[in-house]
């Protein structure tokens, strides 16, 4: 599979968790990967995981990672 293409099916799955609600509670990197942890806020025992092989998945993943701490800074005030 074509790198892009990779990250055309990364990016769905990511759009796909964030727009249900859940939150990415967990991130792990390592030569393999990044692995990801989602949860609903509402519901903890729903976790789903998701491992992101393109440079292009890390980079997308991680505005949402800056939204939601952003996010926490404005609530925490």
């Amino acid at each position: 599979m074509s790198s892009s293409k990779e990250y055309d099916l990364e990016k769905e799955k990511i759009d796909f968790y964030m727009n249900s609600g859940y939150e990415i509670t967990k991130v792990t990197e390592s030569l393999d990967g990044e692995f990801i942890e989602f949860e609903q806020p509402e519901n903890p025992e729903d976790k789903q995981k998701l491992v992101l092989y393109t440079a292009d998945g890390r980079k997308y993943l991680s505005t949402f990672v800056f939204e939601q701490q952003k996010k926490r800074l404005v609530i925490d005030k």
